[in-house]
């Protein structure tokens, strides 16, 4: 798996995007995926910093982790495995420049959809290779989708011949991304 800094980016867009909309990013809104879901572990503070240095360097050895955190290499190694096992650690990636990696237009493409359509579009969205992540949000807009094209053309064709051609899309609204702020570490939670 390969991100950038900002949203996540993956070498497989279309397996991301499932991750995304499927279970992490969206399926926590969707009633059937939150029966599924284990509750949320609490996390202590060597938890938290075990997070915060694989984020930091994802291939960090084992043996590392233990001595920057002062812990045994033992409860390094049955920790990360409990964070990975309670969901809460979901992979290991790369950063990478999306514009490096071919990707020059980024967009946010807010659409509005039929009532109660929500499913049947979210599974034409994850088969859309070039949508990075999508979110179900109140407001104006039913849906925002961060995009990434090849060039400003590849966008319009991607707008105006997938997104509004979709059965039970009602309108969408685009804005283009003109530059990127690099993603922060995870807040604590209070």
């Amino acid at each position: 798996m390969v991100k950038f800094a900002g949203p996540i980016f993956q070498t497989e867009p279309v397996s991301l995007c499932r991750w995304l909309i499927g279970t992490v990013k969206l399926g926590h809104m969707s009633s059937e995926l939150s029966a599924k879901r284990t509750p949320v572990v609490p996390l202590d503070d060597t938890d938290r910093r075990i997070v915060a240095e694989l984020r930091s360097d994802a291939r960090m050895s084992m043996r590392a982790l233990a001595e920057k955190l002062h812990i045994s290499r033992g409860s390094a190694y049955t920790r990360v495995e409990r964070l990975q096992r309670d969901g809460v650690i979901t992979g290991y990636s790369a950063t990478v420049d999306p514009e490096r990696y071919g990707f020059g237009v980024a967009a946010y493409v807010h659409l509005k959809v039929s009532q109660h359509s929500w499913k049947a579009v979210r599974q034409r969205i994850m088969e859309i290779p070039e949508v990075w992540h999508g979110a179900l949000v109140s407001g104006e807009h039913d849906l925002v989708l961060l995009v990434r094209a090849k060039d400003a053309s590849s966008l319009r064709d991607l707008v105006l011949n997938r997104f509004q051609t979709m059965p039970d899309v009602v309108s969408s609204h685009t804005v283009l991304i003109l530059d990127e702020l690099p993603q922060q570490p995870l807040p604590v939670p209070t």
